[in-house]
């Protein structure tokens, strides 16, 4: 029996990342962790940000793919695009792709969580824009240190965003996010949907199996 083949694709988002070659390396071990004693036979990096469609190495590496009948592995489902009409198409064509941090996945999963990686990324930009327009109003002169934690109270409200922020962006809990909102739907119980999701090899932000009061908590934050 013929071993399966592999090519890799790494995505780095700056000319930064490019030069410290951190975002790769660890793409690489993640890679190099899933499939153990395989190499890839070939690897395309890609300096590109994840909202464009235009990506002349993964364009290549489909094509090699293709003509290799080899599987595209990706380390994470975010190096591949926040763009949820590109990564559908993607996940449409005629090559098998694997993510390291999602292998159970199927299609309608990964279409699911895409869409609310878009979401997200819209959402942040546009919060983004709204606090530095607000900042501006009150007067604050943008881009100095001390008008940002000018006030204790203040630095504990930034550190519980950030730690909430943290929480939405949690890559476990945007996958059993993204299940959640077929099993709301399905208007499943809590102890149901936690066994079901524990059944179907979801996490908790921190590796461990589900609990009902959990699954409550996550369908809180998200506004599921």
């Amino acid at each position: 029996m013929e071993k399966q083949k592999y090519i890799a694709y790494l995505r780095q988002s700056t000319k930064k990342q490019q030069n410290s070659g951190l975002g790769v390396e660890a793409q690489r071990e993640i890679i190099h962790k899933y499939l153990k004693d395989t190499i890839p036979i070939s690897e395309y990096i890609e300096t590109e940000s994840g909202r464009k469609s235009d990506r002349p190495k993964l364009t290549e590496a489909l094509g090699e793919c293709r003509k290799n009948g080899a599987t595209l592995i990706v380390a994470k489902l975010d190096r591949l695009s926040r763009n949820v009409a590109f990564t559908s198409k993607l996940l449409e064509s005629d090559v098998e792709i694997i993510f390291c941090d999602f292998p159970e996945a199927n299609k309608l999963v990964l279409h699911i969580i895409s869409s609310i990686a878009e979401y997200e990324a819209g959402l942040i930009s546009q919060r983004t824009k709204q606090s530095l327009e607000a900042k501006k109003a009150r007067g604050c002169k943008l881009g100095k240190p001390e008008n940002l934690l000018d006030k204790l109270d203040q630095a504990i409200e930034n550190s519980n965003r950030t730690n909430r922020m943290k929480a939405l962006d949690n890559p476990n809990n945007k996958r059993a996010a993204a299940y959640l909102r077929v099993l709301v739907k399905e208007e499943k119980s809590l102890s149901e949907m936690a066994r079901i999701l524990n059944k179907e090899g979801f996490v908790t932000s921190q590796g461990k199996s589900f609990q009902p009061s959990q699954v409550s908590v996550l369908i809180r934050r998200y506004g599921l």
